[in-house]
């Protein structure tokens, strides 16, 4: 079978292997579509945090399975399915609280551990879950929507409150979509105008504001001074993330989402007059998952526009330095194998 490694920064090679053989409690997958993520792309440049070459990437996985024995979950050889990428211990203090996605010796495909850009590839049952109403490009979206989904989940919101999202790439669209979805209003921040356009009109944004020197002052306006109750950083970008508590109202949160490598400086005067609640937000848990795929069987959204570039495997390494380029107007792009 073919498949693809990032074997140093900057170097894809396309190679040949013999198809795994599943173990017990495992499904062989046949993979159909991988969708193509900001670690993913870091990885490629050289500054993703926790990662290792050679590494076969894609943990954002659309997949049917092609051999399975009799489970619980009811699924069968030709189904299609989304795969929970997170390889957790189940035992620890994280997991047995029910947050396997923090667990202390999590590995996720594609980052830790070689992913599924490749033509087939085995996981354990137990993280799979049905996606037969779905589309392979809907399913490849399930992971990192549910990334947003569990960042909106951990900041408790409620209808009616004003939050801002700061960044517009697929996690900061995806998670604005589910602020809406749970009934706040939404204020945008972003340097690319395209993007906060995509944002308004598209997803359903109440406001967008472009990132500059009066963005305090053009949030103030739109909250009438009172500021953001939660704030989302979506950005990894260390002078965006240290900005957030500004955009914050007094008993506020200010949510996580993003990750920089490296150290975060906040005025402790600052964030401390306002009580602020700083909550980091990793991956995503089952139930984010679950509720991911019941908002993409309803249609509630935008998948069509929101994947804006697609090509087969076998062009992928010619195609994946344009994706680096928010000039070439990619918001999400996806791989057909």
């Amino acid at each position: 079978m073919k498949y693809i490694v990032c074997e140093k920064p900057g170097e894809f090679i396309l190679k040949e292997k013999e198809a795994p053989v599943r173990k017990s409690g495992e499904a062989l997958l046949k993979i159909t579509q991988i969708g193509i993520c900001g670690t993913d792309l870091h990885a490629f440049a050289g500054n993703q945090a926790f990662f290792t070459y050679p590494r076969i990437l894609g943990h954002e996985i659309a997949a049917r399975v092609e051999e399975i024995d009799d489970n619980d979950k009811g699924l069968r050889a030709g189904d299609n399915v989304v795969v929970i990428p997170h390889l957790f211990c189940g035992s620890c203090v994280a997991c047995k609280q029910g947050k396997t996605n923090c667990c202390t010796s999590l590995k996720l495909y594609g980052i830790h551990t070689d992913g599924a850009m490749q033509e087939y590839f085995t996981v354990p049952v137990a993280l799979l879950l049905p996606a037969q109403k779905l589309t392979d490009g809907q399913i490849a979206l399930v992971e990192p929507l549910a990334i947003g989904a569990h960042a909106v989940r951990r900041a408790q919101l409620v209808p009616d409150e004003t939050v801002v999202v700061l960044g517009c790439g697929p996690i900061g669209l995806g998670l604005m979509k589910f602020a809406k979805l749970a009934g706040t209003k939404v204020i945008a921040v972003d340097l690319n105008q395209e993007r906060l356009d995509y944002a308004k009109n598209v997803i359903g944004i109440d406001h967008a504001v472009k990132a500059g020197e009066n963005t305090i002052g053009e949030i103030g306006k739109l909250t009438n001074g009172e500021m953001a109750t939660a704030v989302f950083d979506c950005t990894g970008h260390k002078g965006a993330m240290e900005s957030g508590p500004d955009y914050m109202a007094h008993g506020g949160r200010y949510i996580l989402v993003g990750l920089y490598k490296g150290s975060l400086t906040f005025d402790h005067p600052a964030i401390h007059v306002k009580e602020t609640s700083i909550i980091c937000s990793r991956n995503a848990s089952l139930e984010d998952f679950e509720y991911v795929v019941k908002v993409l069987e309803n249609g509630d959204f935008p998948t069509d526009s929101f994947i804006t570039h697609n090509v087969d495997f076998t062009d992928m390494i010619a195609n994946f330095n344009s994706w680096l380029d928010p000039a070439t107007g990619v918001i999400k792009a996806t791989v057909n194998f």
